[in-house]
């Protein structure tokens, strides 16, 4: 059975950041998957009904006392300079360092400790798409003020996310420097990309504890549009599905150019192990040793590291572009 440590975050997988892991079988029909350790969880993309609206609650005044339930919402909070509002958060939350002395309130989508959650005395609750519609029930029939913050697909939404965060805490000056700051880079990115004609094909390894049926990342993803974005094309764009299991014979017949692994994070995988599988030799981009780590915690998780994870996505792509 396949393991790994993907989704949640605000998933993620998503997400959702990381070592044991809870198999990705299951996200493959069910778009959460709690990790059994520690490991921070991660956000996915994937929707999810929710009834809490993801507008910003009507308040009569800004947030005090905020509780986070998604490792991004929390990494959002501290980056426009409202983490000294949090009073308690998701034990996936592990960045940035800080959020260590918020305390934990439990696992954001496995069980929340509504006990403790109460006794924090939040006069917001910052949720997340994929945060289990029974848990929100429960937290707005005790009375808290609930606020999904939507998965977004594109910058403009991590923008939008960012804006909400900054008007929801009386950090609308703040947020809109980030937000600023954050469209410089990107943007910095793009221009020098602009003339970009050889688009790379990137496999980007989630997870292999099954290395005849690792799992990648399909379109409309955070990794999706990070790759994209970065001057490359996703191998798993025309799959069906957020996180897709792929065969190693499919790696073969259509030979990505790039390697990228993800799952090096939590799963501690190293070049020198992918190159040791069984038939992977046969592929162009291990015999050219085009095989890269990277830091999952910045596409997996959809706050504004999202931007420093296009900067190094860019500069393993096209590293004779973008410096």
């Amino acid at each position: 059975m396949s393991h790994k440590r993907i989704l949640l975050g605000l998933t993620i997988p998503f997400i959702l950041g990381a070592c044991s892991f809870t198999s990705l079988a299951a996200f493959v029909t069910t778009p959460t998957v709690a990790p059994s350790t520690g490991a921070p969880a991660i956000q996915a993309n994937a929707t999810a009904t929710s009834i809490a609206s993801t507008e910003p609650a009507p308040q009569s005044q800004t947030a005090q006392r905020i509780l986070s339930l998604a490792p991004s919402n929390t990494e959002i909070l501290f980056a426009v300079g409202a983490g000294s509002l949090l009073v308690g958060r998701d034990s996936y939350s592990t960045y940035p360092p800080e959020a260590a002395s918020v305390p934990d309130i439990g696992g954001g989508f496995t069980s929340l400790n509504m006990e403790l959650i109460l006794s924090r005395k939040p006069d917001l609750v910052l949720a997340s798409p994929l945060t289990p519609p029974e848990q929100i029930a429960d937290l707005q029939k005790a009375g808290l003020n609930v606020t999904v913050l939507p998965n977004p697909k594109t910058f403009d939404d991590l923008y939008a996310n960012l804006k909400t965060a900054g008007q929801l805490t009386g950090h609308e000056s703040d947020a809109s420097g980030l937000v600023d700051a954050l469209k410089f880079r990107v943007e910095a990115v793009t221009s020098a990309l602009a003339q970009v004609t050889q688009k790379p094909v990137v496999y980007y390894e989630l997870d292999a504890t099954d290395p005849g049926a690792p799992y990648t990342s399909g379109p409309d993803t955070f990794i999706d549009l990070i790759i994209r974005t970065a001057g490359g094309e996703n191998f798993g764009a025309n799959l069906k599905g957020d996180w897709v299991q792929i065969s190693v014979e499919e790696l073969l017949s259509r030979q990505p150019d790039l390697i990228v692994l993800g799952d090096n994070t939590y799963g501690g995988v190293t070049q020198d192990q992918l190159k040791g599988r069984a038939g992977w030799e046969a592929l162009k981009a291990v015999q050219q040793n085009q095989i890269f780590i990277f830091n999952d915690d910045l596409v997996s998780r959809p706050g504004p590291r999202l931007v420093a994870g296009l900067e190094a996505m860019a500069k393993i792509l096209h590293p004779d572009l973008v410096k």
